[in-house]
């Protein structure tokens, strides 16, 4: 125990100590130079709004958004495997895939997202498609890099002693893959926080962006803050759940090897 309290410390130690001291600076820096509130609030009335809405935000608005980015993130998820795989497979679905698949990054969210509330309205799959729109890339490239690039010599190597292709997808490049694959995970379920967000603060009822929107259009800057600080905290969760898995799965597969 006191092993990973130490090991714990000594990775995230400095980086908690520079965040408790640009919290106490911010504060400091706010009050001292009487910034209005609507600007700029304190850290202090940020938790106060925080704990003022907390009913609110913690009952309706952050399982509205986890929800959104949830689904939109196990669409992608889904999505990117079958095309990424797909197009490992086949050359002439990656030369069809690609070029689209580029294209659609190029695309701002902020001009399409309406195209998708005239598709699906204020319902949450408008939420759910931007989401997806975001998070998706990253899955597919990493599913197919990282097979593209994975057990080309181990591959080779069981070819000549009889393999099939698909004896050394299971056995070579799908292991090899992995680490690329699992950093993409990181990657696309951050963005789904964004997604859901920019989808919300479009149109939406409900939801942590629609609450950031919507406390904006009243001054309450203190609030935008609060609902920022909740979308940061799912989005660093969310993100440490996939390090916990890639850490075991990685882990595993290094033993069975």
């Amino acid at each position: 125990m006191k092993t990973k309290w130490k090991k714990w410390t000594a990775d995230y130690g400095l980086f908690l100590l520079v965040v408790i001291g640009l919290v106490a600076i911010w504060e400091w820096v706010v009050l001292a130079g009487g910034v209005p509130k609507f600007i700029l609030p304190s850290p202090s009335s940020i938790w106060g709004s925080l704990v003022e809405n907390r009913d609110l935000l913690l009952g309706e608005h952050l399982p509205a958004t986890l929800l959104e980015v949830l689904i939109g993130f196990g669409f992608s998820l889904a999505g990117g495997l079958l095309f990424g795989v797909g197009m490992h497979f086949s050359r002439t679905l990656e030369k069809i895939l690609y070029p689209f698949l580029v294209i659609s990054q190029t695309i701002p969210l902020i001009a399409i997202s309406p195209i998708f509330i005239l598709w699906f309205g204020y319902t949450i799959w408008s939420k759910v498609a931007v989401t997806f729109l975001i998070a998706f890339f990253p899955i597919v490239v990493s599913t197919y890099d990282g097979l593209k690039a994975g057990g080309n010599e181990y591959g080779e190597l069981l070819k000549t002693m009889g393999a099939g292709r698909w004896m050394i997808f299971k056995k070579i490049q799908i292991p090899m893959a992995l680490p690329s694959f699992l950093s993409g995970l990181k990657m696309s379920v951050v963005y789904s926080v964004t997604g859901a967000t920019i989808g919300e603060w479009l149109g939406a009822s409900e939801g942590l962006g629609y609450f950031s929107r919507r406390m904006s259009g009243n001054l309450q800057a203190d609030a935008v803050f609060a609902a920022i600080l909740l979308l940061s905290l799912m989005g660093i969760a969310l993100f440490l759940i996939i390090s916990f898995i890639e850490k075991r799965l990685l882990k595993n597969v290094m033993r069975g090897r």
